[in-house]
């Protein structure tokens, strides 16, 4: 027993001595360095932004998906309607209906007249119903009482007051280059708030500029989103490029003539006022159109006539051919054509008060029942007296009619002639009225790509709130 013990005590003694086994070679060695400067504060901001943008543009693509292939339940206000938007028969799509967006794949719903004095129940806003009647079938009209409240007309009215309204006599259609407007006049028109200086807004949404459309307005309008422009700047960059706009023009070649009466023109779209958005909104729901071509038509006009005051007969729409184009997708469409027309589907025009006197809305050749030129005469001038269906103003009451016919194949057609009309004089106290026309190009392709470009620029602009207000919250945060 004592010898395994001294055997023992000599084999740990040996083992003292004994280096330590090699590593393996696969193993690795933790390494000890210092903290790198690679994660430093700015590193990580650029980080955290380019990762909100990719979330960002993830979220945008998404809604502009679902935006674009939404149901569209909620537009549709007709009950038991069989007029709903159906795709389009393959033997009417075009070779580029494929690659259209889903909203303009489907025919432009139009309502059915049936017969004069048809009687529809329509809904425009929750918990109410809306009788429409049908006035007439050439053109298509509708009369819809109680479109808006007294007291909702009332607010148009205030809105309208608060906005500023212009004096329409130098909207007066020109006989001749001479008469035609100076720069000082149209720099007044476009001034809607008369503050000596041009905003890019002004220019979007005044009256004027439908009517005199400028020939190189991409350049024009570069100069006022650059800033703003005073009388003299304006003269220096619209100088040469004014051109009279054939929209709005009666059976005499002329623009509609509008006398003794003020106009302003109110924006429907978000940030206004609730009202002015509802009213967007119940128009969608009426036309059953894609609430996209409602959005982006041209503002609503609103119109005070007083003692005296008139319009004469006038197409709302103008027809396009080889040599004009839609004012609202002449810059998307880059068309050459040197004149521009406004291209107005539908009007909705609507009474805000009723006149003491006169102010009815004429539509002289309305159902061609006593349609005759030689007995009409001058239609522009004469079309109350001897006009085949007039319409007294109520309050509140809104009148639909299409400017144009259907093409056959569910889209825009010719200009329906038929849809002539024109204020009556108003012979005691004063008339406001109010114009909503929905913007759609006969050229199904030039609607399209000009309504790709709209929804790409405010896709841009809500990227880029969204990218900066995210930016400034993460360098807060790290500070």
């Amino acid at each position: 027993m004592g010898e395994y013990e001294d055997r023992l005590h000599e084999l740990e003694g040996e083992a003292r001595y004994f280096p330590p086994p090699p590593r393996h070679p696969g193993g690795r060695e933790r390494l000890h360095i210092q903290k790198s400067s690679v994660c430093s504060r700015a590193y990580f901001v650029v980080v955290m932004a380019f990762f909100h943008i990719y979330i960002i543009n993830i979220i945008a693509l998404l809604l502009y998906v679902h935006y674009n292939t939404g149901s569209g339940e909620q537009d549709v206000p007709l009950e038991n309607s069989a007029g709903a938007p159906r795709p389009m028969p393959a033997e009417h799509r075009t070779p580029s209906s494929a690659s259209l967006s889903p909203e303009l794949s489907f025919q432009l719903p139009r309502l059915e007249g049936i017969r004069v004095g048809h009687v529809q129940r329509v809904s425009l806003v929750p918990d109410r119903t809306h009788n429409m009647r049908t006035l007439s079938l050439k053109p298509l009209l509708f009369e819809i009482p109680g479109f808006l409240s007294v007291e909702e007309s009332s607010v148009v009215m205030q809105l309208a007051q608060l906005k500023g309204l212009t004096h329409s006599s130098l909207l007066t259609a020109p006989d001749s280059q001479e008469e035609q407007l100076t720069q000082d006049q149209l720099f007044s028109l476009l001034d809607l708030n008369q503050d000596g200086l041009l905003q890019r807004e002004e220019v979007r949404h005044s009256a004027a500029a439908y009517m005199y459309q400028f020939s190189a307005i991409g350049d024009f309008e570069g100069c006022v989103f650059a800033g703003v422009l005073s009388l003299q700047e304006f003269k220096r960059v619209s100088g040469g490029v004014l051109q009279y706009s054939a929209a709005g023009q009666g059976l005499d070649g002329h623009a509609k003539v509008r006398q003794r009466s003020t106009h302003t023109r109110l924006y429907l779209g978000e940030g206004t006022h609730h009202l002015l958005k509802s009213i967007r909104n119940r128009v969608t729901r009426l036309t059953r159109l894609p609430s996209s071509l409602v959005d982006l038509s041209e503002p609503m006009e609103v119109v005070r006539y007083e003692q005296g005051g008139y319009s004469h007969a006038h197409h709302d729409s103008g027809p396009t051919n080889h040599d004009s184009s839609c004012a609202h997708t002449h810059l998307a469409a880059n068309n050459s054509a040197s004149k521009q027309v406004a291209c107005r589907y539908l009007t909705v025009l609507l009474h805000l008060n009723p006149a003491d006197g006169g102010g009815e809305t004429s539509f002289p050749v309305a159902d061609n029942r006593t349609y005759e030129e030689e007995v009409l005469g001058d239609l522009s001038q004469q079309y109350c007296d001897k006009g085949n269906l007039k319409v007294k103003p109520v309050a509140g009451t809104a009148l639909l009619w299409y400017n144009h016919l259907s093409d056959g194949n569910g889209w825009v057609g010719e200009l329906d002639e038929f849809s002539l009309h024109g204020d009556c004089l108003v012979t005691r106290g004063f008339k406001w009225t109010g114009s909503v026309w929905v913007n759609i190009d006969p050229e199904q392709q030039r609607q399209e790509r000009y309504q790709r470009l709209a929804y790409l620029q405010v896709l841009c602009r809500l990227l880029l709130r969204r990218f900066y207000s995210s930016s400034v919250s993460d360098a807060r945060q790290l500070l």
